[in-house]
């Protein structure tokens, strides 16, 4: 199937429009900004135009939660929709079911471990219709999986996968990307431990890391991702899983820890219902801190030699840059298939589609670099 006509669904959003600002160099595409303010969406039209837009640009009106929103995609005639309107915990699957409807492929930058992981659950669907339907295609699970897949093959065993994601505060964040952490702060749910399942709690298990000289030492805590289920599997041999994330400021990381007890005594049932006036209260010190984030993978095993191998890579955004990262798998999955390069079907999360070369060859114009340290014994 020719792809041309890309809907990016949220695309004036906080990462709708860096996806439109790569997307829109292509000559060969028509791009429709889409979401439920059609007039913002014609405003990041006008700006892209300015800049130097060689796509064609087109507003649209699009609402996930319009009883006729199938039918009113349909009308767009999409080839591929990317979906950004997070936040993905709680949402349902009828925007990639409109899309398999409508015949078109679909992205999507979630995050929530349930949404991404039960996504094959449409497999068959989008098979019969031959589309493909991508669920994860940012930070986690895409770029983690494809840092980790170009390092196993120095491993004959892979023990341990320890990884983290540590934001600027100054970094732009946007209201859902909170939401989504609200929704789970102080919650329960499952890690791969010592070979076993067990349970541990958002924003809790407080801990520092060491990100290097740019970067320095940061609070993380916790985090429930995709990954934490999907990596004991695709990585059938690892004993330990781990994933945290954390702020920049350690008052308003250690904060988030404290809220975090609340959920767990029970003093507080869900912290998302308060998301506005926690975003708006954070924002008031986005002065502090820096715009330089990062992230770190460590991977623990043995080598060839079979002796003891780890493998540490480090990623840093300067100049608050750090946004433009969970948008890249996205980007790279779309010109693939819009080139036609990437040829699948079906339903899977961001796994395996794409290399750390093609990653390289999206984050270096943006000054995103990363760099790795071996060690052995």
């Amino acid at each position: 199937m020719t792809v041309s006509r890309v809907v990016i669904l949220g695309g004036y959003g906080n990462f709708g429009k860096r996806i439109a600002e790569s997307l829109c160099k292509l000559s060969n595409i028509t791009l429709l900004l889409a979401g439920r303010n059609s007039s913002k969406a014609e405003q990041l039209c006008r700006a892209l135009h300015q800049q130097g837009a060689r796509a064609t640009l087109q507003a649209a009106a699009l609402d996930i939660s319009d009883p006729f929103f199938s039918d009113r995609l349909k009308a767009l005639s999409p080839d591929l929709l990317i979906h950004t309107g997070g936040p993905f915990q709680g949402q349902d699957y009828r925007v990639p079911e409109a899309c398999i409807t409508a015949g078109c492929h679909y992205i999507d930058l979630a995050d929530d471990r349930r949404f991404v992981c039960d996504i094959k659950t449409l497999d068959q669907s989008a098979k019969d219709n031959n589309v493909l339907i991508v669920s994860g295609a940012s930070s986690v699970p895409g770029l983690s999986s494809t840092v980790i897949d170009h390092y196993r093959e120095q491993f004959t065993s892979l023990d341990d996968i320890d990884f983290a994601i540590a934001p600027g505060n100054q970094a732009e964040r946007g209201e859902a990307t909170v939401r989504a952490i609200l929704s789970y702060t102080g919650h329960p749910f499952p890690i791969f431990q010592k070979g076993q399942w067990t349970q541990t709690y958002g924003w809790m298990s407080p801990s520092k890391r060491d990100f290097g000289p740019t970067i320095g030492k940061r609070w993380l805590a916790d985090i429930d991702i995709p990954d934490l289920e999907l990596f004991p599997e695709r990585y059938s041999l690892v004993n330990n899983v781990r994933f945290q994330a954390g702020l920049e400021l350690p008052f308003l990381h250690l904060g988030m820890v404290l809220m975090a007890w609340l959920v767990r005594i029970g003093l507080v049932k869900n912290w998302a219902s308060m998301t506005k006036t926690i975003f708006h209260s954070s924002e008031l010190f986005k002065r502090l801190g820096t715009d330089t984030g990062g992230m770190q993978i460590q991977l623990s095993g043995t080598d060839k030699n079979h002796q003891p191998q780890t493998v540490l890579w480090t990623l840093c955004a300067e100049k608050g840059v750090g946004p433009y990262i969970p948008t890249l798998s996205a980007i790279i999955l779309a010109k693939k298939l819009i080139s036609g390069e990437l040829q699948e079907t079906g339903a899977k999360p961001c796994l395996g589609l794409y290399t750390l070369r093609e990653f390289d060859r999206e984050a270096k114009g943006l000054g995103i670099y990363h760099h790795t340290e071996v060690k052995h014994g």
